[in-house]
C-alpha cells in the first residue's frame, strides 16, 4: 500500500467489483489446503516458503524483456490453478471471495473465470461452473453479495479452443434455458500479439446469444493502445465491446479518449496492478486526466493475492490519495460502477439509493 492506510471512508464505502479475477483472489493458506487435499505437488517444502513466493514482484514479460529467471506473474497465477480439481474447490474459493468482498463493503461482483485452465485436464465445464453457481447462490444468500459472472477467453490459446471453452460452460450462460452462472464474456491472459480482433467470432457468438462483451486490453503492453483502438472502432464493426478492462492507454491518444466518451465505453482501471510498474508521479495523473475528461471508469483490485493482497478497498484509496479526489469524486467512482454493471434494474436502483444515502450521511460530517 506504498504507506497508506485504508481511511474510514472508503472502507465504509458501498462498492462494486467488475474486474476481479476469481483464480487471482486464492489466498496462499486455501493454496496450501487444496494443494495437500488434492496431492498436487508445490515447488515449497514449508508453508513459509509459499507465502514468501507471494512477496515477489510477478511483473516480468519475457516476451519484452527476455527470461531473467523468475516466474512471471501469469505463469505463477495459472500455476495456482492447479490446485483446484474438484467441484468443492471452486465452489471455496468462489466463498473465500465473497466473504472478503462483504468485508468490504462490496455489494456486487462480477468475477472472471477461466474455464481453459482446466478442461486440458480433464475438469468437466461442469465441474468448474457447479462449484461457482453454488457460491453465487450462496454467496447471495450468506453475505448479501450479488454476483453475475464473466468467462473469459484465453487470449494467447487457439481461437478455436476458446470458443469450445464457451461451448461447454453455454449451459450455464445466462441465456433462455440457461443456469444463469455468467451473463458475459471477456479476455484474459498473455496479450502478447493477441489483439482483440482475433477474437471476434467467438464475441459475435455471445452476442447472438444475448450476452454481454468486455475486453482486456492491459496497460503498457506491446500494441496497447492500437488494442484500445481495435476495442473501441473494429470488433464487430465497433458495436462489440461495452466495456474495456484497463485500458489506460487510451491516454496516450485523443481519438481514443474521444471514442470512449462517444460511444460510452467504460473502463475498469486497477490502479495497484498498474503501480507495480509504474511511479506515482506518472501513473495517477493519467487517472486523473481520463477523469478530467469525462470517461467514464470505476476501480477495481485485478488479482489482488498476487498483487501484494490489495484488493478493492486499497486500490480506491490509492485513486483517493494519489489523484486528489474529493469525497464526492470517490463516490461519483461508486456509482460509476453501478452504472457499469450488468445487474437487474432493480438491483441497480437500490445500490444508487445506497449511495445517495451515503452521500447525505458523510456531507453531513464535520
Amino acid at each position: 500500500m506504498n504507506g497508506l492506510e485504508i481511511s474510514p471512508f472508503i472502507a465504509s464505502l458501498p462498492k462494486v467489483e467488475l474486474h476481479v479475477h476469481i483464480e487471482g483472489t486464492l489466498t496462499p493458506s486455501l493454496r496450501w489446503k487444496l494443494a495437500h487435499k488434492n496431492n498436487v505437488p508445490l515447488p515449497y517444502a514449508t508453508y513459509e516458503a509459499l507465502l514468501e513466493s507471494y512477496n515477489v514482484l510477478y511483473n516480468h514479460r519475457k516476451e519484452v524483456n527476455g527470461d531473467n529467471g523468475a516466474p512471471t506473474f501469469l505463469e505463477t497465477y495459472f500455476a495456482g490453478t492447479q490446485v483446484l480439481c474438484e467441484e468443492e474447490d471452486f465452489y471455496e474459493l468462489g466463498m473465500e471471495y465473497l466473504q472478503k468482498a462483504k468485508e468490504m463493503n462490496v455489494r456486487y461482483v462480477e468475477p472472471f473465470f477461466d474455464l481453459q485452465a482446466y478442461l486440458p485436464r480433464g475438469i468437466s465445464a461442469a465441474t468448474v461452473c457447479n462449484g461457482y453457481m453454488r457460491a453465487q447462490r450462496e454467496g447471495a444468500e450468506k453475505f448479501g453479495v450479488q454476483s453475475n459472472w464473466i468467462m473469459c477467453f484465453i487470449r494467447n490459446e487457439p481461437l478455436e479452443e476458446g470458443i469450445a471453452a464457451y461451448q461447454a460452460a453455454r449451459p450455464w450462460a445466462k441465456i433462455p434455458g440457461g443456469k444463469g452462472l455468467f451473463h458475459a464474456v471477456g479476455l484474459a491472459a498473455n496479450e502478447y500479439d493477441r489483439p482483440p480482433l482475433l477474437f471476434e467470432k467467438a464475441f459475435q457468438m455471445a452476442i447472438d446469444d444475448g450476452l454481454q462483451v468486455t475486453m482486456h486490453c492491459d496497460v503498457d503492453q506491446k500494441d496497447a493502445a492500437d488494442h484500445v483502438h481495435e476495442a473501441i472502432f473494429s470488433v464487430c464493426n465497433g458495436t462489440g465491446t461495452k466495456r474495456i478492462d484497463h485500458g489506460l492507454n487510451a491516454v496516450d491518444r485523443p481519438e481514443l479518449i474521444q471514442g470512449l466518451k462517444d460511444r460510452n465505453i467504460p473502463l475498469t482501471l486497477c490502479p495497484h496492478a498498474y503501480h507495480r510498474r509504474q511511479a506515482t508521479e506518472v501513473l495517477f495523473p493519467k487517472i486523473r486526466k481520463l477523469y478530467d475528461e469525462g470517461v467514464k471508469f470505476c476501480i477495481n483490485s485485478d488479482d489482488p493475492t498476487y498483487m501484494h493482497n490489495v484488493w478493492i478497498d486499497g486500490a480506491m484509496e490509492k485513486v483517493y490519495h494519489y489523484c486528489n479526489m474529493t469525497k464526492g469524486d470517490m463516490i461519483q467512482l461508486a456509482r460509476n460502477g453501478v452504472d457499469m454493471c450488468w445487474a437487474g434494474d432493480e438491483l441497480k436502483a437500490g445500490l444508487l439509493r445506497e449511495l445517495d444515502e451515503f452521500e447525505s450521511r458523510i456531507s453531513q460530517e464535520p
